[in-house]
Order: C-alpha cells, then structure tokens, then sequence
C-alpha cells in the first residue's frame, strides 16, 4: 500500500499541486553578496544551475585535445512539499566531450538522473555534483576533482585556481535581456591549472596538463520570449588575463542583449555592455547531421579592441537530444587579437537548430 501511495502521489503530484515559485534573480548590493564558499555550492530554490568547465590539454607527445564536462541542476515542476522519495523534484544532469583533431573525432557522452538516493545529487554548502559515478568536488584546498568515466572515453583532471573568482556582470548579477529579472547569478574562474590523465576506449590513460575555464551559474529566468539562443566565449589568455563574451540573438538573428568582461595580465577588469560588443561571423560550418549553420569562426569586438576566434576543429557539434534536449556547437578555439595569437577558449553556439529553452 506504501508503494502504491508513493506511486500515486509521484505520477499524480505535478496535477494536484500549484504552480512551483522558483526563486528570482535580483541585484546584489554590499549588504547582499555572493557569499563563498556557499555560492560554490547549488541553490535548488532556482530553476536552472550549471558547472561547466572547458579547456584545453596537451600530452607529453605534444597533441592538443579540447574537454568540456558541464554538471546541470534543475528544479522541475514537481510539488517540492511531496513526501514521496522518489518525486523528480531535482535532476541532475551531465554532459562531457573530448575534441581530438588529430584523430578528426569529437567524443561525446550524456546522462541524466532524479536526485536522491545518493546516487545524484548537488551539495548546497560547496560544489560536490555527483551523478552515477561522474563527480565534480572541490577540496578544502580550493582545487577541483573532475572524474568522469565516459562511454568512450574518461577524464579524471584537477584543476588548480590561480586567480581569485572573477565575478561577471554588476558583482555578480549578469543581466541577460532588456527586462527586469532576464539575469542569472554568474561567476568564472580562469585560468585553473590543470593536471591529470585522459583515457579513450581500449588504451591506456595518457598523462595530460592544459588550462580550464569554470563557470559557475543559476537562474530562473534567462532568455526573452523574442531570443532563440547565445554564442559565448571563454578564454584564457596567454599572459594570464581572461575574456568572456556572450550575446543573446533574436529570432531575426540579431542581437538582443550583450556583455563581456575582460581582465588583464594586471587583474584590471573591464565591463562592455550591449552597446560595446559586437559578433561578426567570419566562416560558417553546415552540419551533415542536422543541416545547422554556426559561425565556427568569428570575431568579437569589445569597445576598441577585435579578438578573432577559430576553432580546434571545424566539426565540434553535440546532440544532447538524451538529456537537456539541445543540440548546440560548443568546441574549442585559439584567440588572436591584432593577428596575433593571445590565447585558447571555448565557443558555444547555441539555438541554431530550433530555438532555446531552459
């Protein structure tokens, strides 16, 4: 009887309940900041968080790789007051991929899960994401533990901070459309030094070290009813500075909303606003898989300065159809600025098969 009542009350819930209230995002003041080592931990009261970290790895044979491993938390629509411990009041969700140009491959892996049972969940006090046996900790000593055992591949990194957290938009609060509450809470952490070995499917694991960008974000209300995406940027810099770019498109493929940060080798940072930042498609990649078109390469243009972006490889498309239900190019790429080569990031461009929804 006890499991038929929890049956019911799992398939039955969402009907009977009210509407859920997801928290909003507001401005931060001094009296209210983003507080650590809490805000490295999940805010379940939000709809939607995520942890992403990409980067770029080199072997001791010189090859250069690209990695992202992105950790997703979403609050559903299920009554958060149902007693039932196996309501879907939380999932948790994973994606990783692995860029390999001299292979001309790009490996990717999906999975998803209810939180509970110890088996998936998001700790609120740091960041400690498990799913299965995928996880993303970090230790007392601030360094990251990423271990994430793929389909065809596996990574296990750390990744070390060598810069305090950079804080995007107005100390935190990143508005990301004309409207009030269209923001998210938002944080990076550049130029992580990354150690640790990746393994493909049958060999053995190869020793690796590179650079990772982390981003840390969650939000209720992102995307105007008039967006359909955003291409963003990431990048490590070469002489130790750090650049996010981001623009939100409309449905004509205009811009919608802009910002970008750019801190320099001195730690100075800059905020651009709509305004100031403008994307210019440079060379255009059809996929042969769902016939989109993405601007692989492109340029990026913050108040005087032009960073030109291109890619490790051509063909970085992901299908996370399994999971988020997205499918989106998110690949890595080296910056130049001036045509000179500055440093390597991440693209992710996203809303070009069918318009976003978180």
């Amino acid at each position: 009887m006890r499991l038929l009542l929890a049956l019911f009350l799992v398939l039955c819930g969402p009907l009977l309940a009210a509407p859920p209230q997801f928290s909003a995002v507001t401005p931060l003041t001094a009296a209210s900041p983003l507080v650590f080592p809490r805000d490295f931990g999940s805010h379940p009261a939000f709809r939607t968080e995520w942890w992403y970290a990409t980067g770029w790895l080199t072997t001791a044979a010189g090859k250069s790789v690209g990695y992202q491993v992105t950790f997703f938390r979403s609050r559903t629509g299920v009554d958060q007051d149902n007693p039932s411990a196996f309501a879907p009041k939380q999932l948790i969700i994973g994606h990783a991929a692995l860029s390999d140009p001299a292979q001309k491959k790009l490996l990717h892996d999906q999975r998803s899960a209810r939180a509970g049972f110890g088996l998936a969940f998001a700790s609120e006090t740091d960041t400690d994401v498990k799913l299965d046996d995928w996880r993303m900790t970090r230790g007392a000593d601030g360094r990251y533990r990423v271990k994430v055992p793929g389909a065809d591949f596996t990574l296990d990194l750390v990744l070390e901070p060598t810069q305090p957290v950079l804080l995007q938009g107005e100390n935190g609060y990143s508005q990301k459309g004309p409207k009030a509450g269209q923001a998210s809470y938002y944080y990076s952490k550049p130029q992580l030094r990354t150690s640790g070995t990746i393994t493909e499917a049958g060999g053995k694991p190869v020793a690796v070290n590179g650079v990772t960008w982390l981003d840390h974000e969650w939000s209720s209300q992102v995307l105007d009813e008039n967006a359909t995406g955003w291409d963003w940027v990431g990048a490590n810099l070469d002489d130790g500075g750090a650049l996010m770019a981001f623009r939100i498109r409309d449905r004509q493929g205009g811009q919608l909303w802009a910002h970008a940060t750019w801190r320099d080798a001195s730690g100075k940072i800059t905020h651009f606003g709509p305004d100031d930042v403008r994307f210019t498609p440079h060379t255009r990649w059809r996929s042969p898989r769902t016939n989109a078109e993405y601007p692989v390469a492109l340029s990026i243009g913050t108040g005087g300065a032009v960073w030109q972006l291109d890619p490790l490889q051509q063909d970085q498309e992901l299908d996370s159809r399994r999971s988020t239900g997205a499918v989106y190019w998110e690949g890595a790429v080296t910056v130049r600025r001036d045509g000179r080569p500055v440093g390597r990031g991440y693209l992710e461009l996203t809303g070009y098969v069918r318009a976003m929804k978180l």
